[in-house]
Formats: C-alpha cells, sequence, structure tokens
C-alpha cells in the first residue's frame, strides 16, 4: 500500500498549455479537408465548449454549483430553496440566520427546508379522478337484476329508483399508439364460367390505408412530445404494426397542406395581440449548413476578387413568440437564419392598422426587437433575478435581500390573478402594493454602489448594474395595464422546440422546419386553449375545403362550435 502512494506521489502533475482562440481555428482549418462537414461542426462544437468551460473555471466567481447550473440548468429556483441552499453551502449563513441581512426579518435557513403545514399534500393528491379521463369511451352498465320500481331486496317494502349519481370505475389499457386492422374479406368464383364475386368492405373502410388520425398521431408524437420518427418506427414494430419513418415523413407532408390555412390564421390573429413574447433557441438544420458552406465558399472566390469577403449569418434559431389578447394565447415557432425580432417583424406585418404598438416582453438582448415597427417594450424581471440566483453562494445576505423584495411582487401579481383582475385593476393593485417594494430596493442597489459596499466588477455588480440599466423596461408592469412581469410563457413554449433538438438533434431541410413549426405551433395553442391537440389536427385535416375557406371559424378555442354547426339538425316531428 505504501509503494502505490509513494509511486502516485512521485507521478509528474498534467502539463498545461496555454491555447490562443487564434491556434484553436488556424487548427480546425487544417483539420477541415480531412473531415467531413457534419464531423468538423462537431469537433469545432467540442472545442469551443472546452474553451468556455477553461474561462469559465479561471473566474474569480465561477463554483462547481454556479458551473453545473450553467451546464445543466438550475433544478429550481423558487425562493426558500435558493436561499436555503445558499445558507447550507457556508459563506455569511451566520449573518443571515440572525438577521444581519438587508431584511432583518429573516427566517433561518433550516426554516427553508421544513415542511409548511399550510402547504401539506391532500390524500390522493396527484391522482386522476373519473372526470380527467375526457377522452375516455363511457360505457353504461345496468343493474344485471333490478329495474326502475323493483321491489327493493333488503327490506322487500320499497321499491328501488336510479340514483343521479353512478358508480364509477376506471379501466385504462396499454395499446400501440397507431392501430390496425386487417379486414378479410371473402372471396367466391363461379366454377363454370370463372366470374369472382367479393365481399364488400364495412362502411367507411375505404381504398386509403391511412386515414387523417394516424398523421396526426405521428404530429402529436413527433412534435407535441418530441417523439423521433425513427423511435415511434421502432415502437410501432414490437408491436406488431410496422410504420417505416420514411412512411410518417410522407404522411406528415400530406397533412401538412390542409393545415396550413389554419396556421396562416393563427400568424395573422397572433400580430393583432396586445401582448406579444418572443425569444429564440438554437438548433441544427442540415439542409441551411450544407447551403451556407456552398455559399461561403462561392463568397469567398467572389471577395478574394473584391478585396472584401462578404458576411453571411451562420447561426440557425428557432423562435418562439406567443401573443396573448382577446383571452386567447397563441403560440408561433419560426425555424431558419433570421433571429426572433426579425421573425416577430414578420408577424406584426399582418397587424390591423388601427391598432396601436402591442407591448412587447422579451429580454435585454437586441436581436428581439422587431426593428421597424413600434412596440412598447418590456424586460423579464425574470433574467435579472436569475442573475442574483447565480451568485447567492457568494453574496447571500445581499442576494436575500433581491430575492425576497422580487418575492413579493410575485406574489402580489399572483393575487390579482386570484381576483381575476382587469388588467386596469391589476395595475392600479401593483401601483400601491409592488411599487413601494420596488421603491425601496432600487435605492438599496443605488446605496450599494454609490456607498462603495459592492465592487462594480463583481458578480454581484454586475447583477445591480443590470438592473438598474433596464429598470424602466424591468418594471413596465407598474405604469401598463396588461403589461406582464416576465418572459416565462415563451420560454415554457421554447421546450417544444429544445425537447425537439434533445431527441432529434437537428431537421434535415428547410422544409421539414417549415412542416415542423406548423404542426408544433398548432399543437401547442391548442394546449395553451385548453383543446385536444389530436382531435384538433383530425378536425383539421377531414375539412380541409371549409378550413381553406373559412379558417378564422377553425381555431384551437372555436372549431368545436363550427363543428356543432355544420352537424345537420334532425326534421322536426311532423
Amino acid at each position: 500500500m505504501s509503494r502505490r502512494r509513494a509511486t502516485r506521489a512521485k507521478s509528474p502533475p498534467p502539463l498545461r498549455r496555454v491555447v490562443q482562440r487564434a491556434e484553436l481555428d488556424a487548427l480546425l482549418d487544417r483539420a477541415k479537408p480531412a473531415l467531413s462537414e457534419e464531423d468538423h461542426e462537431t469537433l469545432k462544437e467540442m472545442l469551443e465548449t472546452l474553451a468556455f468551460l477553461t474561462q469559465q473555471i479561471e473566474a474569480k466567481n465561477t463554483s462547481i454549483g454556479r458551473l453545473r447550473r450553467m451546464l445543466f440548468g438550475p433544478s429550481s429556483e423558487k425562493t426558500n430553496q435558493v436561499l436555503g441552499a445558499a445558507a447550507a453551502g457556508g459563506g455569511k449563513a451566520e449573518g443571515a440566520a440572525s438577521g444581519d441581512g438587508a431584511n432583518g426579518d429573516a427566517a433561518p435557513p433550516a426554516a427553508a427546508n421544513q415542511k409548511d403545514p399550510q402547504k401539506e399534500k391532500h390524500k390522493g393528491h396527484g391522482r386522476n379522478g373519473a372526470a380527467a379521463y375526457t377522452g375516455a369511451t363511457k360505457v353504461t352498465v345496468p343493474h344485471g337484476t333490478l329495474k326502475r320500481e323493483d321491489l327493493c331486496p333488503a327490506c322487500a317494502k320499497g321499491k328501488v329508483y336510479p340514483v343521479a349519481q353512478p358508480a364509477v370505475l376506471v379501466r385504462v389499457q396499454g395499446m400501440a399508439p397507431l392501430q390496425a386492422t386487417v379486414y378479410e374479406l371473402e372471396r367466391l368464383r363461379c366454377n363454370l364460367c370463372g366470374d369472382g364475386f367479393t365481399a364488400t368492405a364495412p362502411p367507411g373502410v375505404g381504398d386509403e390505408k391511412y386515414d387523417e388520425t394516424v398523421s396526426a398521431m405521428i404530429a402529436t408524437l413527433r412534435y407535441g412530445a418530441g417523439t423521433p420518427l425513427n423511435r415511434i418506427e421502432q415502437l410501432q414494430k414490437g408491436f406488431g404494426i410496422p410504420l417505416p419513418a420514411a412512411t410518417q415523413w410522407d404522411l406528415l407532408a400530406h397533412a401538412a397542406e390542409p393545415v396550413t390555412p389554419a396556421f396562416e390564421e393563427l400568424v395573422r390573429q397572433g400580430a393583432n395581440g396586445s401582448v406579444v413574447h418572443n425569444d429564440d433557441t438554437g438548433v441544427k438544420v442540415l439542409g441551411l449548413a450544407a447551403r451556407r458552406a456552398d455559399d461561403a465558399a462561392a463568397q469567398e472566390g467572389a471577395g478574394a476578387d473584391a478585396g472584401e469577403p462578404a458576411r453571411e449569418r451562420t447561426g440557425t434559431f428557432t423562435s418562439g413568440i406567443v401573443s396573448v389578447g382577446e383571452g386567447h394565447r397563441i403560440a408561433l415557432f419560426f425555424t431558419g437564419r433570421k433571429h426572433a425580432g426579425e421573425n416577430l417583424a414578420d408577424v406584426l406585418r399582418h397587424r390591423a392598422g388601427e391598432l396601436g404598438p402591442p407591448i412587447q416582453m422579451c429580454d435585454a438582448l437586441s436581436r428581439n426587437s422587431p426593428g421597424e415597427f413600434d412596440t412598447i417594450l418590456a424586460h423579464c424581471i425574470a433574467h435579472a433575478r436569475r442573475r442574483f440566483v447565480d451568485v447567492v453562494e457568494n453574496f447571500p445576505d445581499e442576494c436575500r435581500h433581491v430575492l425576497e423584495a422580487l418575492r413579493d411582487v410575485y406574489k402580489n401579481d399572483a393575487e390579482a390573478r386570484r381576483r381575476e383582475m382587469s388588467p386596469e385593476e391589476r395595475l392600479r393593485f401593483h401601483q400601491s402594493e409592488s411599487c413601494p417594494i420596488l421603491e425601496n430596493l432600487r435605492a438599496w442597489m443605488n446605496a450599494q454602489l454609490d456607498e462603495h459596499k459592492v465592487e462594480p466588477n463583481s458578480g454581484l455588480g454586475e447583477a445591480i448594474g443590470y438592473m438598474q440599466k433596464h429598470w424602466e423596461k424591468l418594471t413596465l408592469f407598474l405604469r401598463e395595464p396588461g403589461a406582464p412581469l416576465d418572459n416565462n410563457i415563451c420560454e415554457r413554449a421554447l421546450k417544444k422546440a429544445i425537447l425537439h433538438r434533445k431527441n432529434s438533434l437537428f431537421y434535415k431541410t428547410a422544409n421539414g422546419a417549415r412542416v415542423g413549426d406548423m404542426f408544433m405551433s398548432l399543437i401547442h395553442t391548442a394546449e395553451l386553449c385548453g383543446a385536444n391537440p389530436f382531435d384538433y389536427l383530425v378536425e383539421l385535416q377531414r375539412h380541409a375545403e371549409e378550413v381553406a375557406e373559412r379558417p378564422a371559424g377553425w381555431m384551437p378555442w372555436n372549431y368545436r362550435q363550427t363543428l356543432e354547426a355544420l352537424q345537420p339538425r334532425p326534421s322536426p316531428t311532423p
């Protein structure tokens, strides 16, 4: 044992070589001829990740916990859990527990981990009752031995009558996502003349092998649940109902045509919303990457003659836009070279001229701006809050003051929703309840920097500087009716695109991205409106002509009423 320890002690430490970014770029250029385009992109991303990790590790305010949150995202950003974790990690835990923080009445760290008796889960929490199974087939089972007004078998005197609320049993069965039925039609042949006779197919069974429900289910799995087509193929193969991935894509491409008018109507109605949220996330489109490489080679050749090589945006993004207005929320997705602001500008081109500028909620990145179109700009307060969450381990007392102040503001907003206040009532409520909290917070932050209590270039100083720089846009909800606090609804919508990216890695072509954006928009809008996405896509395909003629009547929130109006009414009894 001692020899092995001595051997390990004598081993030299690993050598550390400092490599400049220019050297990495030159290395990539030398390796490019020997690699495919995809392998070259993978190697480039790996080196960029290594450079990013090295930079963050060398930063003075980086901890293992912060690095983990940057790479994998925080497990929770709730105030009590963030502050409890910071106190448990050391630092100024004693000061925070004893009330030395800015609030003075802060609870001990141990209290953050204690269960709130008012938030105890009720018995049966998380279980779904029979009423939740809205898509289940309902079967009425009559009593086997008794009927209305029969003699009671218990007392032999009274009569039995139906009870208004029947007993309910729920039975859930497993099956393949896509079912198949094989119809064997009997065939007869005359032994004299040789004529053949085939049985007639059951009603509703035509020559088409796949009906509208197949493409609707594939779209729901692919763009709603993020299941790649090859996984659906393997799943169906295991159930003995094969459905190749190529066939699935053909069905999706065919179904995209009848649902296009509904998507275009979503864009038109989304442009007229009173509040628009927008943001984007990275995505890979192989077709655009290949075209980018060809264009870059052509431009490099042309630029060599002109002396100034042209520059083109190389990134591809999926932009999410959520429009809120008239009691409906509309989710739109666009994938390509454009940023979120440029895609928002394309949507706002459909806005009615008599409407004023909408409230735009986004983060502070300049690429979210719609350019020529005027909006009432609001910035996401959750982004500002997250900067304090990232440095809470290094500045627990100061971050506690900020996070608890913002928590009170969010509580006020939740109370406004609970009371179902109108935008004007909500504005007055925030002005009376939240405005004093935020004014005190602003004075406190100014004092931290003006009195040199915090270094401006520290993590806390940068977080305070961000809030000071964007204060007016972060607090627009104190001056404008209907202005939201944050951009969380758009970030939740982008999880659809992120789930697709995580499971499928990329789109193959720009057309595939367009089809995916269309179905993803229809599916998530239906979810936001409380409609059944699968049923909605089925009805759009079955009534393609009606959808093309009057798409406004086939939105997720009103298509059921349109269907009822199309049903033939029974003729009156003579």
